[in-house]
């Protein structure tokens, strides 16, 4: 899989793209991540991205015209993939695990990190193909959303978890679901004891034990 990111603020991705689960699926070539400056395809002198918004009001807002140039530009270095362009805004659809798994599927993935007051409205009734948000609150950008979501996803690809049966029975797999709590070693910690369900040895005990806190409530 490729993935690209568009974005003003590029070094907030160094840290959270090279380390763990997502240096390993980079490495074994499972996926390649490319962060890309959006004022790269800027014209002026000053690679100016924004500007204030028609009608006025406060802040800046993200200029349709480079995002739109980098989308091409991006899009016709890949041949013939299965596509799809993502902008992360409180607008979009909520983010859900049966997103990530959708998004894992395709070979080309184009994010859009929106900033400052917002991005220019054509941008997601044109050029874009969903338009994410990963919960109702306010962030300062489409930088950490756009983490979040790769790395969800990625870790749906085959072969980056190692072990295959990893995603096959965890928190989300269908509706409602949440993985069951673990426990490891000591059998005791500071008079708190695992419990003995786990230490019976009755694998279908436990099976029926784990399977109460499939549809339990976050506490």
């Amino acid at each position: 899989m490729q993935i690209d990111i568009l974005t003003l603020f590029p070094q907030m991705f160094s840290g959270p793209l090279t380390e763990s689960i997502l240096k390993r699926a980079q490495d074994q070539n499972l996926v390649n991540i490319a962060v890309h400056d959006l004022r790269a395809w800027t014209t002026d002198p000053h690679h100016t991205a924004d500007d204030r918004p028609y009608g006025g009001g406060p802040g800046m807002v993200m200029l349709v015209e480079p995002i739109d140039k980098a989308l091409n530009d991006l899009k016709s270095k890949i041949q013939n993939p299965k596509s799809r362009v993502i902008l992360t805004s409180p607008r979009g659809a909520r983010f859900t695990q049966a997103k990530a798994q959708e998004l894992a599927t395709y070979d080309h993935l184009i994010f859009i990190a929106g900033h400052y007051e917002g991005v220019d409205q054509r941008v997601a009734d044109h050029l874009v193909d969903d338009t994410i948000s990963i919960g109702d609150y306010v962030l300062t950008g489409g930088e950490l959303p756009i983490m979040v979501i790769v790395d969800a996803l990625v870790r749906l690809i085959p072969g980056v978890l190692g072990d295959p049966t990893s995603t096959a029975d965890e928190s989300f797999k269908t509706p409602g679901y949440l993985e069951y709590p673990q426990y490891t070693r000591p059998e005791i910690y500071r008079g708190w004891p695992v419990p003995k369900m786990l230490l019976s040895g009755d694998h279908a005990a436990i099976s029926a034990w784990r399977s109460t806190y499939s549809t339990s409530s976050r506490k």
